[in-house]
């Protein structure tokens, strides 16, 4: 039998990110973790967290399997994330439901329709990039990681242009675990005032949009599976926010990537790997999302060294830390998109996969083949030691991604 250790609290700031992973790794398949003052399961050993994401012994549901519920929610500050009520947080049934009400957005035809429009959004953007005055900086987060996917899942959720940066503004407050309770529960309110107004102008003026087709669903008086208000709303927010941040952070982790090992770059160039490789090994080593809150053991849940996850407990799945793990890949702290095996968990597993996962995927291909096309000679304005991460125990990106586009 295993000995209890102490619960490890995890940086809310995400600094120093890796060699917290490698402690997680290092204490076991699953160890007590510290999230903003709530004690959860880390799970960081790719085997057992797949098979956990497949059981139904474990669910998302807070307000049916997490007791502690109650008296948390009040006083979390990332209480929103178990207290949403949409496909994020169901269980069962209920998650069967809503995640069918949405799917047809993501269909492999709609999105290979949306191709010709991203392609659009992704050619202007970097037209702007090469108006701007030779030689100065460009902060790539600010100028393309930020605005490609706020114009695609606006484009996609019928977001009005000049909407969408309050939006952007209120999403990144989501994912900021440094906000104590009463600054999230203010951003939270925001949010939800903001997407009231999206459904309000919606419902009067409907549009060819997913946001406009899931009024329709919850409007429909005889649809047995109409959503609720609630869930109306927070499908809305699921959506907007997980169609947007994660993205960003793909395609500045990608490029960072790519300017700080060249000989991957040069990889692409030659034709060695595709942009697609590319993509997906920065998927698996700085995946978007380093760990998602929560999951809860609907029975008493036995680990591999015989302890166990009692019922009513807390799990975290720590996606980072188990994409880099040496049992699933050799030499897992290297990027190399040549990896012959490119399995990773950035997009989760089991029935909670994203469905927007080739959507993200498409927008970031398509923005690396563009910049990188357009701008042989970029090149990182600042040493990258010097790129502070996102205040984040979630979100994984840069503050800032200064480059200068030409050679100088």
């Amino acid at each position: 039998m295993a000995t209890q250790q102490p619960a490890l609290v995890l940086d809310p700031t995400g600094a120093g990110h890796h060699a917290e992973h490698r402690v997680l790794r290092e204490r076991g398949p699953a160890t007590r973790v510290d999230v903003l003052g709530v004690e959860a399961w880390s799970v960081s050993d790719p085997a057992l967290l797949k098979q956990l994401l497949t059981s139904p012994d474990v669910s998302k549901d807070a307000r049916a399997h997490w007791p502690a519920y109650g008296e948390v929610v009040g006083t979390w500050p990332l209480a929103l994330w178990v207290a949403v009520e949409n496909m994020f947080t169901a269980y069962g049934p209920n998650h069967r439901k809503l995640r069918r009400l949405v799917a047809p957005a993501f269909s492999a035809r709609r999105i290979s329709a949306m191709r010709p429009a991203v392609e659009k959004m992704v050619t202007g953007l970097v037209d702007r990039l090469a108006a701007l005055p030779a030689g100065e900086p460009v902060d790539l987060r600010q100028e393309l990681a930020y605005p490609l996917p706020i114009a695609v899942i606006g484009h996609l959720m019928g977001v009005p242009e000049d909407r969408r940066e309050g939006f952007r503004a209120l999403v990144d407050g989501v994912f900021d675990t440094t906000l104590d309770q009463a600054e999230a529960q203010a951003n939270t309110e925001r949010l939800y005032e903001v997407l009231d107004q999206l459904i309000a102008a919606k419902r009067a003026t409907p549009g060819d949009d997913m946001t406009s087709l899931l009024i329709s669903a919850r409007d429909d008086e005889g649809d047995g599976d109409r959503l609720s208000p609630e869930e109306l709303r927070d499908t809305l927010l699921l959506m907007i926010s997980a169609g947007y941040e994660t993205t960003v952070n793909v395609i500045d982790q990608a490029v960072h990537t790519l300017l700080t090992r060249p000989d991957q770059l040069a990889l692409v160039r030659k034709g060695d790997v595709t942009w697609g490789d590319v993509v997906e090994e920065t998927l698996r080593h700085e995946p978007a999302v380093k760990h998602l809150p929560l999951r809860f053991a609907v029975t008493d849940v036995p680990l591999p060294d015989g302890r166990t996850i009692a019922r009513g407990e807390a799990i975290l799945a720590s996606y980072a830390a188990a994409n880099r793990h040496p049992d699933w890949h050799e030499d897992a702290d290297t990027f190399d998109a040549t990896r012959t095996v490119k399995e990773h968990l950035a997009f989760g597993h089991g029935v909670h996969f994203c469905l927007g996962a080739p959507l993200a995927r498409m927008e970031v291909t398509l923005a690396l083949e563009s910049l990188f096309g357009r701008f042989p000679d970029i090149r990182l304005a600042d040493p990258a030691e010097e790129l502070p991460p996102v205040p984040s125990l979630i979100s994984n990106g840069h503050q800032r991604l200064p480059v200068l586009l030409h050679a100088g």
